[in-house]
């Protein structure tokens, strides 16, 4: 179990493929998204926000997010497209990609790199 919220995203699966449903399953509407790839054996972020909330989807591949919110820090692995990572605020993050790894983050606020706050946790 993680100290930090991983959602289950509803899923289908059928003859025909798989289907992941974020419909509803945000506790913020989605303001921008973006997605990372071609950064295999990378590691980005390194920042917190003041506002910006997060979600994180490995649709590929896999990632592993370090997160620590100033009290529990903890690496997560994202490894399948029904896992959605939520990213508060106040939580350092970092993600490191695996080969072919493709990360969606949607997040609540548009971007304002003045928001950011790149001084990690001591």
């Amino acid at each position: 179990m993680t100290h930090f919220t991983v959602l289950s995203l509803p899923s289908f699966q059928d003859s025909r493929g798989s289907l992941s449903v974020l419909d509803g399953a945000l506790p913020f509407p989605i303001v921008r998204s973006y997605w990372i790839y071609g950064a295999e054996g990378q590691t980005r972020g390194g920042h917190r926000h003041q506002f910006t909330r997060q979600a994180l989807v490995a649709v590929n591949g896999e990632v592993v997010v370090y997160m620590n919110d100033g009290i529990t820090s903890e690496n997560i692995t994202l490894k399948h497209p029904s896992q959605c990572l939520l990213v508060e605020p106040k939580d350092w993050h970092t993600m490191t990609f695996g080969a072919g790894a493709v990360l969606l983050v949607m997040s609540s606020h548009a971007y304002d790199r003045s928001e950011y706050i790149d001084t990690p946790y001591e």
